[in-house]
């Protein structure tokens, strides 16, 4: 009889390791400060070291955005992030809270619909909210309304307090300084008497009826460097100087905001160009207009120097 045979069964193990988790991180702020953008670092610590202590996780790419709150402002990482999950690149986005993902309600919601189809999950760090489960769901669409409700209320208190200051003539704004002046120990605006007289010379060549264009080939014939240090002077330089009532010693804030008063602070500080001066360069750019009632005016001004030929 032949021996018996011991024959011993091995479990069937799995030889093939399971793929990891592509990850990517996304942070954003709001503004490029200083504050903002050690933030910004902080975000990106916190999330990177969150992929790294997760086992089976690693991370594809991080998407950094600075970009302000408001609708309309571009996202293009927001963008590339969604052109990622729709080639099935990755399978899980980490994001430190809803306020740090989205603008508004809408934009959070829409963004996870499209992640979502793909296949690809939305982990809200410190929220603690996770977009595959359903309970957090309906928490996610309420911590949404809750960011939004809370930058719009921040960007009205902001808005109130620039007006405010505006009002009572304390904002710092007053004294942002131009081409012609610096700003003084205590803050406030002094002349820079090189400048000055720059300045000047731009206003008289304008009234001795010289373009812009001729005004720039002026001053570079007379080696008078532009505000940026460079030989040739913009043309929207000369234009702006011309329309800037600062040079008058009065202070206009929140002129072009149509939805909220201006505030103007006269004699604030010393002028270097006078008012009768300024308003006939104001009444000469009316006149040198290419354009009244929609057709083009016969007058034609001069590039160079009256007497120049």
């Amino acid at each position: 009889m032949d021996e018996e045979k011991k024959v011993t069964i091995i479990p069937a193990t799995s030889t093939t390791k399971k793929a990891d988790k592509m990850v990517v991180i996304y942070a954003r702020e709001s503004s490029n400060t200083a504050e903002q953008l050690k933030a910004l670092s902080s975000q990106i610590s916190k999330l990177t070291q969150k992929v790294a202590s997760h086992q089976g996780w690693k991370l594809y790419d991080t998407f950094l955005e600075i970009h302000t709150g408001k609708t309309g402002s571009s996202r293009e990482q927001f963008n590339r992030l969604h052109s990622q999950a729709y080639a099935g690149l990755i399978d899980i986005v980490i994001s430190t809270t809803i306020a740090r993902f989205g603008r508004n309600t809408e934009e959070v919601i829409e963004s996870l619909r499209i992640l979502r189809a793909c296949d690809v999950q939305v982990i809200f760090v410190d929220d603690g909210l996770d977009s595959f489960k359903d309970n957090d769901t309906l928490m996610i669409e309420l911590f949404a309304a809750l960011a939004q409700a809370e930058n719009e209320n921040r960007s009205e208190a902001i808005q109130w307090g620039h007006e405010k200051r505006a009002c009572q003539g304390q904002s710092k704004l007053y004294n942002r300084k131009t081409y012609g002046y610096k700003n003084g120990t205590q803050g406030s605006l002094e002349i820079v008497e090189d400048q000055a007289e720059n300045v000047k010379l731009i206003f008289n060549l304008y009234l001795s009826s010289l373009t812009t264009l001729g005004i720039i080939r002026e001053l570079k014939k007379r080696n008078i460097k532009s505000p940026t240090g460079k030989d040739q002077w913009c043309k929207r330089t000369i234009d702006t100087m011309l329309s800037n009532e600062k040079y008058t010693g009065r202070v206009i804030l929140l002129k072009n905001n149509e939805k909220v008063p201006s505030y103007e602070f006269k004699e604030h500080h010393d002028p270097i160009i006078s008012e009768e001066i300024f308003d006939a360069v104001q009444l000469e750019k009316s006149k040198r207009s290419n354009i009244e009632n929609g057709k083009r005016k016969s007058c034609k001004y001069s590039s160079k120097k009256p007497n120049q030929e």
